[in-house]
């Protein structure tokens, strides 16, 4: 398990308000935009982070976290595990305080690297199914 409850809480709640959601698009039909929607009902700010640097949700969006001009908290990453690891390592460049890789994405390495880093991280896991259960 990539992630315990205390970490995933941590995270969810004490990690910042600002999320960079990378592979969130103006796609309806993806994941991510209905994550990015329940995150949104919860308080968060979505940021998207994708090649076509679209608005999504009425948030700017930009081709990659470099190209974000402020400070993100957390990163989600919806992108294969193939690729997850170079966001995890952009994400702990970028300074953010969490990595948090969706459901079916695992990178053991990326794992070890981003919290060898100090940076907490949950993989394998959706935060719109997490955060509606937090008391």
């Amino acid at each position: 398990m990539y992630g315990d409850e205390a970490t995933i809480r941590k995270i969810l709640t004490g990690a910042g308000d600002t999320w960079a959601v990378v592979g969130l698009s103006t796609n309806r039909g993806r994941a991510a935009y209905g994550v990015a929607e329940v995150l949104r009902r919860f308080g968060k700010r979505v940021v998207p982070v994708h090649p076509k640097a679209e608005t999504v949700h009425g948030e700017q969006g930009y081709a990659s976290l470099a190209d974000i001009p402020f400070a993100v908290d957390v990163v989600d990453v919806f992108v294969n595990s193939e690729l997850a690891g170079a966001v995890a390592d952009e994400a702990v460049a970028k300074g953010a305080r969490a990595v948090w890789f969706q459901l079916g994405v695992v990178d053991e390495a990326a794992y070890d690297r981003t919290r060898a880093a100090g940076v907490e991280m949950v993989m394998d896991r959706c935060p719109a199914i997490e955060i509606p259960r937090l008391p």
